[in-house]
């Protein structure tokens, strides 16, 4: 229950971040080439989304597995090996984590204690940049929780999505749509 409604935060943050940021860009654009004017803030305002929404949306990547890989020769190991290879991959984006959620930290408490704030925004540096730290932690998170999983032999690693095999898929479709309009329309011809 309450892993659903974290999954639903994570989701509508994501999508409120997008939507505000397409908003924003849209209607800025509107002014500046419609009126000839446009918003001081916009282009700041969209630069600290779109930081948001990518280091957000990176632990929701590893969670649903949308991250591109290559593990060509990982797949071709033994499952024991293979679990190996991705503990050790694991371990490697974990000491990556905790070392930029440190910097993080750092940073982001040498900014809270100079109080400066951003150029166009009246909003403190530190609470906008505060994404840095919850970010890696979101990615923390999601690392030990796939470490736990092959652990538990519940996964041998990253699972990747295999854009060969998905784009194979997609070509057969689109084959086997174009065969079935071929055949309707040469139907359609004898009647």
């Amino acid at each position: 229950m309450l892993g659903q409604v974290i999954n639903r935060l994570e989701e509508s943050v994501l999508c409120v971040l997008l939507v505000a940021m397409t908003l924003l860009v849209f209607f800025e654009t509107l002014l500046r080439f419609g009126f000839n004017t446009g918003l001081l803030w916009a282009e700041e305002a969209t630069l600290y989304l779109g930081a948001w929404m990518v280091l957000f949306g990176a632990s929701y990547g590893v969670k649903v597995n949308a991250h591109i890989g290559v593990d060509a020769f990982v797949k071709l190991l033994p499952d024991g090996p293979r679990r190996g290879a991705g503990i050790i991959a694991v371990t490697g984006c974990l000491i990556y984590c905790c070392i930029f959620t440190y910097g993080a930290w750092v940073y982001l408490s040498k900014m809270h204690m100079i109080s400066i704030e951003l150029n166009d925004i009246p909003i403190e540096k530190w609470i906008a940049q505060s994404i840095l730290l919850i970010g890696f932690v979101l990615l923390l998170i999601r690392f030990l929780q796939l470490l736990w999983k092959i652990i538990k032999n519940e996964s041998q690693g990253f699972e990747f999505i295999d854009e060969a095999k998905e784009s194979m898929h997609l070509a057969e479709e689109l084959k086997d749509d174009a065969s079935t309009d071929a055949k309707s329309t040469t139907s359609g011809d004898r009647s």
